[in-house]
């Protein structure tokens, strides 16, 4: 890992919430730069950054305050029992222990069948739990900075702060006339993502 990288040694000491954002919007910011400045480049120490106390302080509060923390896997574990019963800093504590050992495992998520809008249609939908929210998060924002200096202005597909609605905002834009454009291609995307939204919890109730 390049300097200004997060280290873990010694003692853990769980940062507070607002100073663990910073440390990590911080560290997104120079892995965001370094990913820019060389296409080419290959980062060899990122998992290290997975199990740093910021991180996972800073994941924490992204499962904890959205609106499915209410909501247990299959472990029937939620964010408030966890505050509760366990603890926040043990349970991060545990989580931590075990990635840093190698022993940490994704579990088999709840699966529960919900309406597909106003359809009569229902579609799977696999609930992980608190725990492997918490490695998913604090792994996205590892990852998601390098990946989004690679990705196209013209990409919009689960990035952040973009929608569906500024996909079509784009669509319209070289159909509104004033654009020199000679072809029209389409396509029926209709229920496209159905087989993969069985992994949609965690994303969506982020």
């Amino acid at each position: 890992m390049s300097e200004g990288a997060l280290v873990n040694t010694g003692a853990v000491r769980w940062p507070d919430p607002v100073l663990a954002g910073v440390a990590v919007r911080s560290m997104q910011i120079k892995l965001h730069r370094w990913a820019g400045e060389d296409p080419s480049r290959r980062f060899g120490d990122l998992f290290n950054l997975v199990y740093d106390p910021a991180f996972l302080v800073a994941a924490w509060e992204r499962v904890s305050t959205n609106k499915g923390a209410k909501t247990a896997g299959i472990d029937k574990v939620t964010a408030a029992w966890v505050e509760t019963v366990i603890g926040v800093g043990a349970f991060l504590g545990q989580i931590r222990d075990s990635l840093k050992s190698g022993g940490f495992g994704p579990v088999e998520v709840r699966q529960v069948m919900i309406p597909k809008g106003n359809t009569g249609k229902f579609r799977k939908l696999g609930i992980p739990t608190i725990a492997d929210r918490v490695v998913q998060a604090s792994l996205k924002s590892v990852l998601e900075p390098i990946f989004e200096a690679d990705f196209q202005p013209c990409s919009y597909g689960f990035r952040p702060i973009r929608r569906p609605h500024d996909a079509i905002a784009e669509i319209h834009y070289p159909a509104s006339g004033t654009r020199n454009y000679h072809w029209v291609l389409e396509y029926d995307i209709r229920a496209c993502l159905d087989p993969w939204s069985y992994c949609s919890f965690a994303d969506c109730a982020a």
